[in-house]
């Protein structure tokens, strides 16, 4: 999706000038081999959050940069394990806005940062952008961050 995400945009870009960088990320959410996507209401919001529950799930985030010449993607695997959440728990962060625009109806930098045990990766991948592999693409394609 990053890939396609950058590729539209490229497409686009080159229609108006020679020399551009299209930077974009897409995060994407397992459970079980099934992807979890974004919760559609507060009922899907509680469905999704049970069943992360107590439970282990992968977080797949990739990020493309695509020039004039090519797209280069990179894409990191994060394990994240969920405490046991109680109703009462997912009910009032179902209730709040922050869950319905997220992949596996969370956000970590927010109100359910609480609700992770153990995080094995990227905790900038997990919020939607890897830097690290940010970073890389950027400086092989030239562009200097500091």
């Amino acid at each position: 999706m990053a890939k396609e995400k950058a590729l539209i945009v490229a497409d686009e870009l080159a229609r108006l000038q020679d020399d551009f960088h299209v930077l974009a990320a897409d995060t994407t959410i397992t459970l079980d081999g099934d992807i979890i996507g974004k919760p559609t209401d507060r009922e899907q919001c509680r469905c999704i959050l049970e069943q992360l529950s107590a439970r282990q799930h992968l977080v797949l985030s990739a990020v493309a940069l695509a020039t004039a010449d090519d797209v280069t993607v990179r894409l990191v695997q994060n394990r994240v394990s969920f405490r046991t959440l109680s109703p009462a728990e997912i009910a009032s962060y179902c209730a709040c806005d922050e869950p319905m625009d997220k992949a596996g109806a969370y956000a970590i930098q927010g109100k359910a940062a609480v609700f992770i045990e153990y995080l094995e990766g990227s905790y900038s991948a997990v919020m939607g952008l890897p830097l690290y592999e940010t970073a890389e693409l950027l400086q092989g394609a030239g562009i200097e961050l500091y």
